[in-house]
């Protein structure tokens, strides 16, 4: 079958690289895609967001199922789009429809649908610019650190946590008179702090089964032991030390049941991917948010540790037959590391070459922000590779990704070298 995969970053190359490996695969289309991708598949240079360029795509090339990457499409109705469209409507689309994919893209949407489905989560108020003072009493009823998130999409950077009263007020105007976020915090969710260490759950779901992916870690700020700026992902770990099969079964229970079963009961249609952010408090798993795509850097350390033939596991998602798959998980740990741009997440430069890719061949690199210039692979964004590794346990996975990642070199090239520092 021929397949499109819509995106551009360290997901899409991953998904790639598993889908290329299908037997059931005829030809591979990525759009826009990477250096990476460029490899394994025919890149398009169309945008995630430009349907009817899609839809062009899609007949021409008689495409039989999309795989959407990222959530912007899908919160922007992509899968609706092809289910009203006489000529797609039988083309799968792998990705919530657009009512389901609000689960994303509003926070307060998020926190309602877990509070009808007794889900647990940190308790919340929301807010607007016609209720601020009221979102000043909130916060003082909280005890530090205080938690402001973004209602809308903000890229990974709507969440503020801040340890000072004053500050989080001030914060709070500036999202809401300010438009610090733009239309993302016309609303601003205000949230108890939950202390605990975080985690990722993924589940593949086609609206009445699911199938729980492997369970991973990722590493959000810039700075070594967890400090500065937060980014959309420096590293990952999978599967995670610290959730033993009971605590896995309590995610199961409490979490993933409900809310597959509160997705067919609020009738918000969804196949594709659910990824949910979760934080261990005590021996308690909480849900943080969730988004309606895989995770990245999570991505590169979760599909490869699924065995089946991915094209298999997709179709079966796409006909609502999820229950006649038995997934195969690789037993080894995956741990990827992320090289990033001189000066991300703030500003950096791009169309640094790269060199030593074709070194380390005991990891696979995966690429991200990167692009094919005059045959050389140039740096192309702020996460630009992911190094991963397979190990018998964590820290033998991660010897090899810091051997290998020290091959590859670009100018302004940073990565964090105490990934794994607090398991």
């Amino acid at each position: 079958m021929n397949i499109l995969i819509l995106g551009s970053g360290g997901r899409e190359h991953t998904l790639a690289w598993k889908i290329a490996q299908s037997k059931k695969l005829t030809k591979l289309f990525v759009a826009p895609g990477n250096a990476g991708t460029n490899e394994l598949a025919e890149n398009v240079e169309i945008a995630v967001n430009d349907f009817e360029a899609i839809k062009a795509l899609v007949l021409k090339e008689e495409i039989n199922l999309v795989l959407v990457g990222p959530e912007d499409p899908l919160v922007n109705g992509i899968h609706d789009f092809f289910l009203n469209d006489a000529q797609l409507k039988e083309v799968a689309v792998i990705g919530p429809e657009k009512l389901a994919a609000t689960i994303e893209g509003s926070k307060e949407f998020a926190k309602e649908f877990m509070l009808r489905h007794n889900i647990p989560t940190a308790a919340y108020q929301s807010f607007t610019s016609i209720n601020l003072e009221e979102g000043y009493s909130f916060l003082e009823s909280l005890k530090p650190p205080y938690v402001l998130k973004a209602d809308g999409l903000a890229a990974g950077k709507g969440v503020l946590i801040l340890n000072d009263l004053k500050e989080a007020k001030s914060e709070l105007k500036s999202m809401l008179l300010d438009a610090k976020f733009g239309n993302a915090s016309a609303t601003v969710v205000i949230e108890e702090f939950l202390d605990g260490i975080e985690l990722s759950c993924f589940v593949l779901t086609d609206g009445k089964n699911y199938k729980i992916l492997p369970m991973a870690k990722d590493y959000k700020r810039i700075g070594e032991g967890d400090t500065g700026l937060n980014t959309g992902g420096m590293g990952a770990i999978s599967p995670v030390p610290f959730a033993d099969e009971t605590f896995i079964q309590k995610i199961e229970e409490r979490i993933v049941i409900p809310t597959v079963e509160g997705l067919q009961k609020d009738q918000y249609p969804y196949k594709g991917f659910i990824f949910i952010g979760l934080i261990k408090v005590g021996n308690d798993p909480k849900v943080i948010e969730y988004n309606v795509r895989m995770g990245d850097p999570e991505t590169e350390v979760v599909i490869p540790r699924i065995k089946n033939d991915f094209v298999e596991v997709l179709e079966a998602t796409a006909n609502q037959k999820l229950d006649t798959i038995a997934l195969q998980i690789d037993e080894r740990t995956a741990v990827t590391l992320m090289a990033v741009s001189g000066g991300y997440p703030e500003a950096y430069e791009k169309g640094k070459e790269i060199n030593g890719l074709e070194k380390g061949n005991e990891s696979l690199v995966f690429h991200a922000g990167t692009k094919s210039h005059n045959g050389k692979v140039q740096t192309n964004g702020g996460r630009v590779l992911a190094v991963t590794s397979y190990g018998e346990d964590f820290k033998d996975a991660l010897q090899t990704s810091y051997k290998n990642i020290k091959e590859i070199d670009f100018e302004g090239m940073y990565y964090r070298k105490d990934i794994g520092f607090d398991l």
